[in-house]
């Protein structure tokens, strides 16, 4: 079988893992909002540590800040699906920071 390249982006959301939207956690509610536009799939990862926008840094070793840990849903998109995405989060006034990439992407093997 041939490999089909798809020219697309990269859509990465980044949040603390306690947060909520709709009353959901952010990243299910993500990953929800996808699955019902069709997206092809997204990925939840839990970081060891980080600190975001508001400068207070967030490890596994401290326990008392251990439960709020960044997560980052990620998305590989044709770049429509992409711009739908963030159109739909946006509507909904979900509190998040993204970041997007110009990437190429495929399936290797059996499909």
């Amino acid at each position: 079988m041939s490999e089909k390249t798809i020219e697309g982006v990269q859509l990465c959301f980044y949040a603390h893992v306690r947060a909520r939207h709709d009353g959901m956690l952010l990243s299910e509610w993500l990953l929800e909002q996808a699955r019902r536009q069709g997206i092809g799939g997204g990925s939840v990862f839990r970081a060891t540590a980080g600190f975001g926008r508001h400068g207070v840094l967030r490890e596994e070793a401290f326990f008392e800040l251990s439960d709020d840990l960044p997560v980052k849903v990620e998305f590989l998109l044709r770049t429509e699906q992409a711009d739908a995405f963030l159109a739909r989060v946006r509507e909904e006034g979900v509190d998040v920071v993204y970041a997007t990439s110009t990437i190429r992407f495929g399936v290797l093997g059996a499909q």
